[in-house]
């Protein structure tokens, strides 16, 4: 929702500004633009980078780690294991991004000229140890490299060599679980240390602390935490993971992620948790956030949407895939290409099912509490369809095969995997649907936040639902782990022909 002024200008904007699963935002400005980078978990390529003028309307320009040999995903790398929570930073004309792979490689650092792409190949960091590493200049050109716990060491970020040990700064407030997400700033005469805290459930926050060195000692700031929505019935939760960034007249903005739970007790996300922006004053020294909320007052400056909003659908008429689709672990281009036939996404199946970590699945993430994705399907070589996937163990999907002439949906929810509904249909290619829908009154605490609808299309467009399931069993609150739903393709046998693929939000 925006809302828009007698002058035609733009007077507020909506919250999340980066929806559906865009976790863990980091946030640099070079000059006039802005770019952020987002955790990818277990999906190829991975790190989206993003691009913005006016820090409400963002564009994915590439993913920083597109080549296998930048992102190494073993085939049995779990779900929501993967690439964690990187740092980008704008450091003497170069782009440098900071991120740990936990299944493997370790901390690893990378550059590019252009934070499009292409990024480097990996300078790897064996003497950083632990997860969210953030890198930091001091005024002589010391890197200082701080890691969640919170503990730093000095790094050199052209070879990776470390020097010294690593020290304990400070690790927020008392008590409070999972110091992590550690970001340092020079603002003023202090460094800040900004952290998330209380874990990256309901519980989550946002603390700082300042020194007069990098290396502090630090003094916490006596409002901590300076941003948590938790205890709460904000419709905003998980708020926590942030970072700060300057505007060009000078204010502070800080982005973060959150979730929005649906349905009834306790409340289930699906889209993942998704990166929100809010304002930030300095009063006495310490950072103040402002409210946080679905609606914001827009910034004071002009916002610039991009000139073409973002295609919603693919005829897969060009030679790459656009950056926004994702693969699981890998995407080798013999079992997925655009090439075989023209106009047409082929992909080859490996995995045997959408329970097996190599599946042949190519994914865009869902954006919209409710929206429809559609895919004309020709298996007549193979098997596949289209999935509302979380993971391995919990996803939706509607597939056809010609060997059977028909269409069938199956569920699959932690040990429970069923064909729920099938129909024939006739030979040729078929068009599948998915509709999901919100559930916006709540007259039970066991509703779930939508229902996720799967079928087919007559010739005429006439859908056939053949089923009609609970979305919450598609949710981080029933299924764990760190990411949101992805809409996409997959084959499980043979070759499978994807002719286009559309994407339509129904959200008012």
């Amino acid at each position: 929702m925006k809302v828009t002024s007698a002058s035609g200008t733009e007077s507020s904007f909506s919250n999340p500004v980066i929806p559906g699963f865009y976790p863990d935002p980091s946030i640099c400005r070079a000059g006039d633009d802005y770019y952020l980078a987002c955790s990818s978990f277990e999906y190829f390529p991975g790190v989206p980078i993003l691009h913005s003028r006016d820090l409400v309307h963002w564009t994915q320009i590439g993913n920083a780690l597109d080549r296998p040999s930048q992102l190494r995903l073993p085939p049995d790398t779990p779900s929501s294991g993967g690439i964690y929570a990187p740092t980008l930073r704008h450091h003497d004309g170069r782009f440098r991004l900071i991120v740990t792979n936990v299944s493997g490689d370790g901390n690893l650092l990378f550059t590019a000229t252009d934070p499009a792409g292409p990024w480097s190949e990996p300078i790897r960091l064996p003497g950083v140890h632990g997860i969210d590493p953030d890198i930091a200049w001091d005024e002589d050109g010391t890197c200082w490299c701080t890691t969640a716990g919170v503990g730093q060491i000095r790094l050199d970020p052209h070879t990776g060599e470390t020097y010294g040990e690593r020290r304990r700064l400070w690790s927020g407030v008392p008590g409070a679980k999972a110091p992590e997400a550690p970001h340092l700033y020079r603002i003023g005469d202090h460094w800040y240390l900004l952290i998330a805290e209380g874990g990256t459930e309901r519980g989550h926050g946002v603390s700082i602390a300042r020194g007069r060195t990098p290396t502090g000692p630090f003094e916490p700031c006596p409002a901590n935490p300076i941003l948590s929505h938790r205890s709460t019935d904000h419709p905003i939760q998980n708020t926590g993971h942030a970072d700060l960034v300057q505007g060009p007249d000078g204010s502070w903005w800080m982005v973060l992620l959150g979730v929005r739970p649906g349905g009834g007790t306790p409340g289930w996300h699906v889209l993942g948790r998704e990166t929100h922006l809010v304002p930030v004053e300095w009063v006495d020294g310490w950072p103040v956030v402002g409210e946080l909320s679905t609606v914001m007052p827009a910034p004071p400056w002009p916002l610039r949407p991009p000139a073409a909003a973002p295609e919603r659908r693919d005829d897969f008429d060009a030679n790459e895939l656009a950056p926004h689709w994702v693969s699981l672990r890998d995407r080798p281009t013999e079992n997925c290409t655009t090439k075989e036939r023209p106009g047409s996404l082929t992909l080859r199946a490996r995995g045997g099912s959408l329970d097996d970590t190599d599946v042949l699945f190519v994914g865009r993430r869902q954006q919209h509490r409710s929206c429809r994705a559609r895919t004309l399907v020709d298996a007549a070589q193979g098997r596949g369809g289209l999935a509302v996937r979380l993971d391995e163990s919990h996803h939706y999907s509607v597939e056809t095969e010609a060997a059977t002439g028909q269409v069938r949906v199956r569920a699959r929810i932690g040990p429970l995997n069923t064909v729920v509904a099938s129909r024939p249909v006739s030979p040729g290619p078929v068009v599948l649907r998915v509709d999901v829908t919100s559930v916006d009154t709540v007259n039970d605490p066991r509703t779930g936040p939508d229902l996720v609808s799967l079928g087919f299309e007559e010739p005429d467009g006439t859908f056939v639902a053949l089923a009609s399931l609970d979305g919450r069993y598609l949710s981080t609150e029933v299924a764990g782990g760190f990411t949101g739903r992805v809409l996409g393709m997959f084959a499980t046998a043979g070759s499978v022909h994807f002719d286009w693929f559309d994407y339509e939000p129904l959200d008012a």
